[in-house]
């Protein structure tokens, strides 16, 4: 999937944004900042972010990085499926959260992921984003587990199928 420009973020808004595929390194600035407030860069870097399978989406606004997402192929034992993505480090700037971003990096990012032939895409996702996630097609599968110094969280799964 190439480069996706579109026009349109938010209510009453025409900021013209543009996302694509990006680079491991490009990821750590947007989620250090948003999932990782205070703690060093190196607390972004997760399992998987350099696997030749993991997917790195981000979206720019004159030019600017401001929200990046993480596909990483990897499978969860509750999630009954042979071809499955984790989403995982999904972030947005402060400043440009509420305008839509997040859905359309799953879009773009569920495109790529139908075209790779995966069933399911699930995630850990925090409390505060289950009704975010809810509007984009996401059922709970589970039991609420908390994820330290971090917090609750509960496994998500969406079929692309």
């Amino acid at each position: 999937m190439k480069e996706l420009k579109q026009y349109g973020l938010g209510k009453n808004s025409h900021l013209e944004y543009v996302i694509r595929l990006i680079d491991t390194i490009s990821v750590y600035k947007v989620r250090q900042p948003v999932l990782r407030k205070g703690r060093p860069i190196e607390s972004c870097v997760f399992e998987g972010d350099e696997l030749e399978t993991t997917v790195h989406v981000g979206v720019f606004i004159a030019g600017e990085l401001v929200a990046v997402s993480s596909f990483l192929k990897n499978k969860h034992d509750k999630v009954l499926s042979d071809c499955q993505y984790q989403l995982r480090g999904m972030a947005v700037l402060e400043s440009f959260q509420n305008k839509g971003l997040g859905g359309i990096m799953l879009n773009y990012g569920e495109q790529l992921l139908k075209n790779k032939l995966t069933d399911v895409i699930w995630c850990n996702a925090r409390e505060v984003a289950l009704n975010f996630y809810k509007k984009q097609g996401y059922t709970i599968v589970g039991e609420p587990f908390d994820i330290k110094g971090i917090g609750s969280h509960y496994t998500m799964r969406k079929f692309l199928i």
